[in-house]
């Protein structure tokens, strides 16, 4: 029987359960047929309800998300992530199982007994498509295709469906593409005619969409074309990182977990205009703009695409030229939400990704973002290198400008100049390119002391009647 305990339906098997997130309750997946029936109203209901409102041409895929708890992760909250990917990628999730078994079935990733009961709940509910949370082997994804006689698709998939969906770039299209073709070509064997997958939805989208999948030869080749193509913008991304280099210009990136606020800060910071949504992978091509910091020096400040747990590898060497941006930076800003519960695994997964590009070295700011919506921020975790912001509300920027400031190498001098009058054009420069601390007149032209970067000393050398040790 199933007991009521703190308004939550409690399973009676532990080992297994279906989530419901309409009611928010957790069922025994044996118990299913069951609870079927007693929310079978409900749940129709919203499914009608869905079909009315929906405004959009194509209606949503109604899926069933799926995953084996064997320990080796946070099951739950990965679930839970999940179920966010799928609806980003725009389905509607019907239900969530998660089964504990010391590992996933080599056939069929759940055992023989739940895939009935998977099987018979997609017929029943007219379900579209199964999302894994997990890497299906070729093996297991056809098996278990056969087995519900449904699409099934894995985490991996599943991401690189949304950055096809969110890469605007040429440069952002040409990675995508190429992680989609690297994870398909070991997975060509045995699909036969549902190779090529032109029916449309989630998971399809991409290079699925083409005539690519035909044979190996023809994948390998168009890998081959995207590689070459990849070289090149590798090159001009290499060539002005090192002019940026040669000039002196210091980068900032923003690193961090997707969602966490990281376009909305850049915003805040450049009134950069990025799109920001309260997605997962909203935005994935970089974007730079300059920063000015309070000591008058100017920075270029990057914003890199987000992380998630279990990040495909796929996607890290695909987008590896874009990730350099982060990885040549001066400083690091990790900016992770505040709010959320998982907060140290969002830093965790983020500090792994860095280590992997070999920025483990790089100095780095925890950026404690949507603080205004922390039930308790001043009990977050925190230390000499932490800032508490809301890039929404503009709390605490001021504290993370300086405290970018004080991180970054010093570059700065503080210099006397004079000006005579008829360079008096100057000063303008003076007060776009530093930070003048005090200005005179007198017979002799215009008296400054700033503070300019080393790189512009040069262009005012014959006026620099006076300098001071730097800050």
């Amino acid at each position: 029987m199933l007991a009521f305990t703190q308004g939550l339906l409690q399973p009676c098997v532990n080992n297994s359960r279906l989530l419901f997130p309409s009611r928010s309750a957790i069922l025994s997946v044996r118990e299913h047929c069951r609870c079927l029936l007693l929310h079978g109203i409900f749940l129709y209901q919203h499914k009608g309800e869905e079909a009315k409102t929906s405004t959009q041409d194509t209606p949503k895929e109604l899926c069933l998300l799926l995953s084996v708890d064997d320990g080796s992760f946070d099951a739950e909250s990965s679930l839970m992530e999940l179920r966010r990917l799928a609806e980003t990628a725009g389905a509607e999730v019907f239900a969530l199982i998660e089964q504990k078994r010391e590992s996933p079935d080599a056939a069929t990733y759940i055992g023989s007994g739940r895939l009935e009961e998977v099987r018979e709940l997609c017929a029943r509910e007219e379900i579209d498509l199964l999302i894994v949370d997990g890497e299906l082997t070729p093996t297991q994804q056809r098996n278990l295709e056969n087995a519900v006689d449904r699409r099934v698709i894995d985490r991996t998939t599943l991401i690189l469906d949304i950055f096809a969906k969110s890469a605007k770039t040429n440069e952002g299209k040409i990675q995508v593409e190429l992680a989609q073709l690297q994870y398909l070509l070991p997975r060509l064997a045995g699909r036969g005619t549902a190779l090529s997958r032109l029916g449309g939805g989630i998971g399809t989208r991409g290079p699925g969409e083409t005539k690519l999948e035909t044979d190996r030869r023809h994948i390998r080749r168009r890998i081959h074309t995207l590689e070459e193509a990849l070289k090149k913008t590798e090159k001009q991304r290499y060539l002005r990182r090192s002019r940026r280099q040669k000039n002196g210009i210091l980068t900032c990136a923003i690193v961090g977990y997707t969602n966490a606020g990281k376009s909305t800060l850049l915003n805040a910071l450049t009134g950069a205009g990025v799109l920001t949504q309260d997605k997962l992978f909203a935005t994935l091509d970089p974007t730079a703009r300059a920063l000015k910091l309070p000591d008058g020096r100017s920075v270029l400040l990057v914003d890199t695409v987000g992380f998630v747990s279990r990040l495909p590898h796929t996607l890290v060497d695909a987008f590896h030229s874009t990730l350099e941006e982060a990885a040549a930076a001066d400083l690091l800003l990790n900016v992770c939400d505040a709010s959320d519960p998982h907060l140290d695994r969002q830093l965790a997964v983020t500090r792994d990704v860095m280590e992997q590009l070999g920025a483990g070295q790089i100095p780095t700011i925890t950026v404690l973002n949507k603080c205004d919506v922390c039930p308790n921020p001043f009990a977050l975790p925190f230390s000499r290198r932490s800032v508490r912001i809301s890039a929404q509300t503009g709390e605490g920027l001021a504290d993370l400008l300086q405290a970018v400031a004080d991180t970054l190498p010093d570059t700065v001098r503080t210099v006397h100049l004079l000006l005579p009058y008829h360079d008096a054009g100057l000063a303008a420069r003076v007060r776009q390119w530093g930070l003048v601390e005090s200005e005179s007149y007198d017979e002799d032209g215009i008296r400054l002391t700033a503070r300019l970067d080393r790189r512009f000393l040069s262009s005012f050398q014959p006026y620099i009647i006076g300098e001071e040790t730097s800050r």
